[in-house]
C-alpha cells in the first residue's frame, strides 16, 4: 500500500502564521521531513509519536542532497506512511516544491500541496513595507540572489529588472549584495533608490536596515546582516517609517 506525501509550507517561522491545515498535518502525519528554515517553535509542535527527519540544505551542500530527500519521501510513502514534507515559507517560492512534486508524480506516489506564507510577503508586512501601493508600486518581481551552480549561467537579468518593475524583492541575496547593487547601478537604476534588508523577518529576531542603492552594502556590512534575509528595492520602502507597526531592531542612513 502506498502512502501519501504532503508538500507543505510552514510560513516564515512564527507558529501563529501556520495555516490550520499545516497544523493539522503536523499533529497527524507519521513522518515529518523538515527544512533548515522551519522555525524551531514549529518543530517543537511535532508529536513525539511522529518520526522527525531533518533534511535541511546548507549553503555549499552538493546538488545530490535533493536526491537524498526524494529517496526518503519515496521510502516512507511506499511503506504506506503519511509523510509531511515541511518547508519554510511557501513550497513553490524557491522551495523546490515543484521539483519534489515532479519526482512524486514520476514515481506514482500520491501527493498534496499545501501553500504557506512566503517570507518576502511576511517580512515586508512585518517591516511596514507594502509591496504594492497605488501611488508607488503597481508591479513586483521576486527573484533569487543565489542561483544554483548547476544552471551554468545566471538567469536573473538584473539589467532588465532595473527599469521593468516598481518593486524588486530578492531572496537569498545578502551574500551577493555588492554584485547585485553594482549591476543595477550599471543598468541605470538611480543610486538614491530606497532599499530595505530584513533579517529573520516576521520573527522575534527581526532586524531591519534601510539605505539606498549607493550605500546599502556598507550599511549591511556594518550591521552584520546575515541570512536568512529579504532585500526590498523600490519607492515603497519609504512608507516604512509611516506604516511601521512591529517592534524590531532597525537602523537607517
Amino acid at each position: 500500500m502506498t502512502g501519501k506525501v504532503f508538500i507543505c509550507g510552514a510560513g516564515p517561522g512564527d507558529p501563529d502564521l501556520l495555516t490550520l491545515k499545516s497544523l493539522k498535518l503536523l499533529k497527524t502525519c507519521d513522518v515529518v521531513l523538515y527544512d533548515r528554515l522551519v522555525g524551531k517553535n514549529i518543530v517543537k509542535l511535532i508529536p513525539d509519536t511522529c518520526k522527525k527527519i531533518y533534511v535541511g540544505r546548507e549553503e555549499g551542500d552538493p546538488p545530490f542532497h535533493q536526491d537524498n530527500t526524494n529517496e526518503i519521501m519515496e521510502k516512507y510513502a511506499k511503506k504506506g506512511e503519511k509523510v509531511l514534507r515541511l518547508k519554510g515559507g511557501d513550497p513553490f517560492i524557491f522551495g523546490r516544491g515543484g521539483e519534489e512534486a515532479e519526482f512524486l508524480r514520476d514515481h506514482d506516489i500520491q501527493y498534496e500541496i499545501v501553500p504557506g506564507i512566503t517570507s518576502p510577503i511576511a517580512s515586508a508586512i512585518y517591516a511596514g513595507i507594502p509591496l504594492t501601493h497605488r501611488q508607488f508600486s503597481s508591479s513586483i518581481a521576486i527573484v533569487t540572489g543565489h542561483e544554483a551552480a548547476e544552471k551554468g549561467e545566471a538567469l536573473v537579468h538584473w539589467e532588465k529588472l532595473a527599469d521593468s518593475v516598481d518593486t524588486i524583492i530578492i531572496m537569498m541575496g545578502v551574500g551577493q549584495l555588492r554584485r547585485i547593487s553594482t549591476r543595477l547601478l550599471r543598468a541605470g537604476m538611480d543610486k538614491d533608490t530606497d532599499i530595505a534588508i530584513i533579517e529573520n523577518g516576521a520573527t522575534s529576531k527581526q532586524r531591519l536596515v534601510i539605505g539606498t542603492l549607493e550605500n546599502i552594502v556598507d550599511i549591511s556590512e556594518k550591521a552584520k546582516i546575515k541570512p536568512p534575509a529579504i532585500i526590498i528595492i523600490g519607492r515603497v520602502v519609504s512608507l516604512r517609517e509611516k506604516i511601521s507597526w512591529f517592534q524590531d531592531n532597525s537602523s537607517s542612513v
